[in-house]
């Protein structure tokens, strides 16, 4: 059959999942500014979760906005990612002196091993294990979302992480501040705390602003420090998905390419002299572009099927909250800070 030269043309799919998105970014903006305790990322992914759990709304999410939901949970998650590297600068890092970043990273490790162990004990479905292990011990939802890139689920089983570090995130912001005055902490022991154990940096920045510039500074630095890590363990889990075998089209390359996008951005910002108005416009652009995202993924979480584990994820990202939260107690009494 000949093409209707007059025919208007047909509207890319994903374009309503994608505005719905850029809406829920916007509202949650506007209730962080009203609210400024609430960061930007996490009501993002709070609003994905009620309009998720309005039966009336699903039709429409799983229907005619599905495709635009799944390219900002995946692409636009991606792009934000990679844009993240411009936050990181290796020299920040190194002034923290050799030790802190030889403990964070050593906590990291144990949270991640701790997290993924419990989930296979729990026999949680999936790569839930995996996920969870990632967002408790690395970065929150942004790391489930990236690691979720390389797994062979490809995202089918991240909402329950997500939904999980955004709860126990979100509850560091209220149990912290009142924690650290009980136990006596100094302010730059409450920021490194806080920066080693709580999981989006925009729950971390909610935390420890509460105690100042100098808690701030430090847990910013502790927690990017976190998320350089980011790019190892997502490298480290493709190559060995890789070497499980199975079809070898299915397989992620050894490197993804947005995680090599996310190394040469922190290279840039540590070897290049950054416009401050340029990191300040790629900040916006990421926070744009991670608050989608994880809208996105956030519509993807059903209560009920939360339930029907039996609580057994939630119990094990309880554990792992509680676990990098004492470890990281720890070890920050321990570290030579004023």
């Amino acid at each position: 059959m000949t093409p209707n030269p007059t025919a208007a043309p047909r509207r890319a799919p994903w374009i309503p999942g994608v505005g719905v998105a850029g809406l829920a970014l916007g509202v949650a903006w506007l209730i962080h500014l009203l609210v400024p305790t609430v960061p930007i990322l996490t009501g993002c992914v709070v609003l994905g979760i009620v309009v998720a759990q309005i039966r009336p709304i699903r039709p429409a999410v799983d229907g005619p906005l599905a495709a635009g939901l799944t390219l900002s949970a995946k692409r636009l998650l991606r792009i934000g990612v990679v844009l993240l590297g411009l936050k990181l600068s290796l020299i920040d890092v190194a002034g923290l002196g050799w030790m802190t970043v030889v403990v964070v990273v050593a906590i990291l490790g144990a949270t991640f091993a701790v997290t993924w162990a419990l989930g296979r004990w729990a026999r949680l479905p999936g790569d839930q294990p995996l996920l969870l292990a990632a967002g408790f011990s690395i970065c929150g939802a942004s790391a489930i979302g990236a690691m979720s890139a390389v797994t062979r689920d490809r995202g089918r089983d991240a909402a329950t992480p997500v939904a999980l570090v955004t709860l126990c995130g979100t509850a560091a912001i209220a149990v912290l501040p009142p924690l650290a005055s009980a136990l006596g902490l100094t302010d730059l022991q409450f920021g490194a705390w806080t920066g080693a154990s709580v999981h989006d940096v925009g729950q971390v920045v909610a935390t420890a602003q509460t105690a100042g510039a100098s808690a701030l500074a430090i847990a910013i630095v502790v927690k990017l420090t976190r998320v350089v890590m980011l790019a190892p363990v997502v490298a480290i889990t493709s190559l060995v998905i890789r070497r499980r075998g199975g079809d070898v089209g299915a397989r992620p390359p050894i490197v993804p390419l947005f995680v090599v996008g996310f190394l040469a951005a922190v290279l840039v910002r540590t070897l290049v002299p950054v416009p401050g108005t340029v990191l300040e416009i790629a900040d916006i652009v990421q926070t744009v572009l991670l608050g989608m995202a994880l809208f996105g993924l956030g519509t993807g979480i059903r209560f009920e099927k939360l339930v029907a584990t039996g609580g057994r994820a939630v119990a094990v990202g309880l554990a792992s909250w509680i676990f990098i939260a004492v470890v990281s107690l720890v070890a920050v009494r321990a570290l030579p800070l004023a």
